[in-house]
């Protein structure tokens, strides 16, 4: 039987660790850690509690906790693989439950984006692509650009390995090692920016502040 391409998607996955009360392992670890740089690489990107803000591949809410309280009510979606996942963190990590109407966590692993309205202002897909092929990259990228007409950036995390050794496995700064064909994926710089000018953004390439050496990309709408 052949090995499915991210872990996450191992059937039974999400139930096994659940059982095991793994909620915050699963998505990565360093959980105080990485919650305290996604909001500090927010605010430093301009974002506002007055944005309509939609997290993409939330987990079991590692940043949702922090910025559910932080937003303007009504401002937060989430989606991911697991609903079960999210609504784990909805439950236990989640001070003022009033803050947030677990409706607004949804169900989508094709980036289709099910129930979310289209007025996002601010996307953010936090280690979602270091699990995914190029793909879905490619897919979210084009989903995104289609489904909220009035965003202003969308935000994702990335492994790039350079065009020269991109071929193979590759030691990341963190000392993580990506490949180019199995989880943990690394991509060249040049495929995210052809996808990206492809479905319509404008990428910017952001200095590198995100654990394990990932690499954050700032996706901007198209100026007519």
């Amino acid at each position: 039987m052949s090995r499915p391409v991210s872990p996450y998607l191992a059937p039974g996955f999400y139930d096994e660790a659940l059982a095991k009360g793994r909620h915050r392992d699963i998505v990565g670890g360093r959980w105080d850690e990485t919650g305290r740089i996604q909001m500090r690489m927010l605010a430093d990107m301009g974002v506002t509690p007055a944005d309509r803000f939609l997290d993409i591949g939330a987990g079991s809410l590692r940043l949702g906790c922090r910025l559910v309280p932080w937003l303007e009510r009504g401002n937060y979606w989430a989606t991911d693989a697991s609903r079960a996942l999210m609504l784990r963190g909805y439950e236990a990590e989640l001070d003022d439950k009033t803050r947030l109407d677990p409706a607004r966590l949804i169900e989508d692993a094709a980036f289709a984006f099910p129930g979310v309205p289209a007025d996002i202002d601010v996307a953010l897909a936090f280690a979602v692509f270091t699990h995914l092929p190029l793909g879905a990259l490619e897919t979210a990228l084009a989903s995104v650009k289609r489904s909220f007409p009035r965003l202003r950036m969308f935000l994702f995390t990335v492994f790039i390995a350079p065009d020269d050794q991109a071929a193979d496995s590759f030691r990341q700064k963190d000392g993580v090692v990506t490949h180019p064909d199995r989880t943990p994926f690394h991509f060249r710089q040049a495929q995210v920016e052809a996808l990206s000018n492809g479905a319509g953004f404008d990428l910017q390439l952001l200095a590198d502040r995100l654990p394990r050496g990932q690499v954050l990309f700032r996706a901007a709408t198209v100026s007519a």
